[in-house]
């Protein structure tokens, strides 16, 4: 994919931003920021789903985008990737939640470890379980 593109920009939004802004502003906020990483200006972004970020290019929504448009379709792939080798890192960083097979999803595995260990810095605040094993709640 990063051969093929004319461009390619991958961004995020930190921990912070999520637990300030919420998950859907922050995936919207990291958006635009890929969006202004480009080399190149677009004619036309696509976005998978029903939002769209504030950008000064003409943008479409397309509900199931992954499954309809190429160019969506490889822009899952390069996010999924990214998160798979951060969650990775994650995993050296802090072994006991093994981040590396649960990447970062809500498993067993990985809510035992949050009630067992407590949340990590990497952990959002905003996240139920997160917010629960803090409090010492069982989930």
């Amino acid at each position: 994919i990063m051969a093929r593109a004319l461009c390619c920009s991958i961004a995020h939004a930190s921990v912070d931003e999520i637990d300030r802004l919420n998950i859907l502003q922050a995936t919207l906020l990291a958006m635009q920021r890929a969006v202004q990483g480009l080399r190149l200006k677009p004619a036309r972004v696509l976005v998978d789903g029903n939002r769209l970020p504030a950008l000064d290019v003409m943008a479409e929504a397309v509900v199931g985008g992954d499954a309809r448009v190429a160019a969506i379709s490889a822009a899952s792939i390069l996010a999924k990737v990214t998160r798979d080798r951060w969650c990775g890192e994650l995993h050296q960083r802090y072994p006991v939640y093994g981040f590396a097979a649960h990447k970062g999803y809500g498993t067993a595995q990985h809510m035992q470890a949050l009630r067992a260990h407590g949340p990590c810095p990497e952990h959002r605040r905003s996240f139920a379980p997160v917010a629960q094993a803090l409090a010492g709640v069982d989930a």
